[in-house]
């Protein structure tokens, strides 16, 4: 097996790295006071992956089972703990655990625990930052109607499962 192919094609590197310092603010804040940082954005990585901080607040909260298309999601915890499904059955994950799903793989997240924290990435780098503004604001009350959720899911690469 070889490298991809080259991306950047200059002969001096370039300066382009970027910095989020743990202190800033989160991007998003949900009702419940989980909260979103967006460490590195499809966008901003030319769609090779997305990866960002996600604060669990205390309450229960997390998705069920659901699988996406179009890109593959790890989880890695930094605190607390958090239950991965795994297709099959629910994990208690600690920190320094780690969870990938490839596309298609069934799976889901969710805090029983209390305040916990963990890093989700997406490959390829998805346009995340609107699916979980949109959760934001329906957790907000803003309503949809039931087909508006369906194409919303759609959308943005989410399939749930019963």
């Amino acid at each position: 097996m070889s490298y991809p192919p080259p991306i950047y094609d200059g002969t001096t590197g370039a300066v382009s790295a970027t910095i989020r310092l743990s202190a800033a603010e989160p991007d998003v804040v949900y009702p419940n006071g989980n909260r979103v940082h967006y460490l590195s954005t499809g966008e901003s990585t030319g769609r090779l992956f997305g990866l960002y901080r996600w604060e669990f607040a205390g309450p229960p909260s997390g998705p069920d089972s659901h699988f996406h298309k179009t890109m593959a999601e790890s989880f890695y915890i930094l605190s607390g703990e958090v239950s991965i499904f795994d297709g099959a059955r629910w994990n208690v994950t600690r920190p320094g655990d780690y969870a990938h799903v490839p596309p298609g793989g069934l799976h889901g997240f969710r805090n029983e625990s209390g305040a916990a924290s963990m890093l989700l990435h997406f490959a390829p780098g998805a346009p995340r930052e609107a699916y979980f503004e949109g959760l934001a604001r329906a957790a907000a009350g803003e309503t949809m109607t039931d087909q508006e959720r369906a194409e919303f899911m759609r959308y943005h690469d989410n399939y749930w499962v019963d």
